[in-house]
């Protein structure tokens, strides 16, 4: 019976994938809404990035020193309702209104997003236990949807709904995660029981093994070139190919989808076609597609180029995870909650940089750190393999 009610928490916990994706995915869809497609204020757009981070960063400091003995799902419902609350706070905000109330209220998903990882990492133990491959796919493709999702619905609501409606609706969605995470009470377990949180001392412990240090800034890079397109990128499109801000949340969406689509397609062929072939294509689409969309000026160059970018990214994820299966069998999630909230930490830093390149070479800036963190990226990924030859060999 308890078993049974642990893999009731753990899927519900899984499905916080895709609100975790939702949350993070944020500013870059609701950028255009704020009208920031039309003003020069590139430092205050890398900013909202920044307190993303920032919240996500303090979810650590919040989670170690006030939640520790809190049941897993009740930390679900916190995290949850904190987001909810705080798009709220940012739909009540008045037009014009000065812009560091934006970044508090953002600092406020992020921290929301944060806690939500927290509680997702220790909901889905029992899955990861049983299959943990599977389980961060199914999470990672969770995640992915709930970026399609942010980006549709602001998308598809622009031009219906005023920007504060548009937040309230998008505040519904953790608030229908916090009533869910509500009735769960009681099944996840609490304190360290079941799932024990590494210290500051193990973390960096762990991180003396070579795989855990390679795979994190992999995926720092990886999530950084991500985002560096998806937070900028409907900016881009506006001021450099002329399209409205609803078209531009289409492509950011199509961007995403490509993103996912790529990923499950790469693991149904992994058995199939050689991994070192598999990486030079999808370096040499992720650089074609950059030079496309920093050249063109038509629809038609912008999304080939959304297409290709999309594609080359989305085959790391899983040759890293294929090099690296089987290595960390000892590990709790917890370690890998560490190593995500890296990769995202990674993710939303690389777009708050870009605002200082933006501000001072243009928008077609955005393109320079994609380019060089997809060269980064192939170097740590031939690093992680020479790794595991050396590990077979002894």
């Amino acid at each position: 019976m308890q078993e049974r009610v642990q893999r009731s928490l753990a899927r519900r916990g899984l499905a916080g994938f895709f609100l975790s994706g939702l949350l993070v995915a944020l500013p870059g869809a609701i950028l255009p809404a704020w009208g920031y497609h039309v003003r020069e204020d590139h430092l205050t757009v890398g900013n909202f990035f920044l307190s993303m981070n920032g919240g996500l960063l303090l979810s650590v400091l919040v989670g170690r020193k006030l939640l520790k003995g809190m049941d897993t799902a009740e930390l679900l419902a916190l995290a949850s309702g904190t987001a909810s609350l705080s798009l709220l706070a940012l739909a009540l905000l008045p037009p014009g209104v000065w812009d560091g109330w934006r970044m508090v209220g953002i600092l406020g998903v992020g921290l929301g997003a944060g806690l939500l990882h927290r509680g997702v990492f220790q909901a889905i133990s029992p899955l990861y236990e049983r299959d943990g491959t599977a389980t961060m796919y199914l999470g990672g493709t969770l995640f992915g949807a709930g970026c399609v999702a942010i980006s549709v619905l602001v998308a598809g609501t622009f031009y219906v709904y005023t920007v504060e409606s548009i937040l309230i609706w998008i505040a519904i969605i953790p608030a229908y995660f916090c009533g869910v995470y509500l009735t769960a009470r009681g099944e996840g377990a609490r304190g360290r029981g079941a799932w024990r949180e590494a210290s500051w001392r193990e973390t960096v412990t762990s991180l003396r093994s070579p795989v855990a240090v390679i795979l994190a800034l992999l995926l720092f890079f990886q999530f950084g070139n991500e985002w560096s397109v998806a937070g900028w990128l409907p900016l881009l499109l506006t001021k450099r190919v002329g399209v409205s801000p609803a078209s531009s949340l289409v492509m950011l969406a199509l961007y995403w989808l490509a993103l996912l689509i790529g990923r499950v397609a790469v693991l149904a062929i992994l058995g199939r076609v050689g991994h070192g072939k598999l990486l030079g294509g999808s370096v040499l689409a992720a650089l074609f597609g950059c030079a496309i969309l920093a050249a063109t000026d038509n629809r038609f160059g912008a999304v080939t180029g959304i297409l290709l970018v999309g594609a080359g990214f989305a085959s790391v994820y899983p040759l890293a995870a294929e090099r690296i299966r089987g290595r960390f069998p000892s590990y709790h999630p917890g370690f890998f909650n560490g190593i995500f909230s890296f990769a995202v930490s990674g993710g939303l830093l690389a777009p708050w940089s870009l605002g200082f390149f933006v501000e001072l070479w243009g928008v077609g800036a955005v393109i320079a750190v994609p380019l060089l963190g997809t060269m980064m990226v192939a170097f740590l990924l031939m690093v992680l393999w020479a790794e595991a030859k050396m590990a077979a060999y002894g």
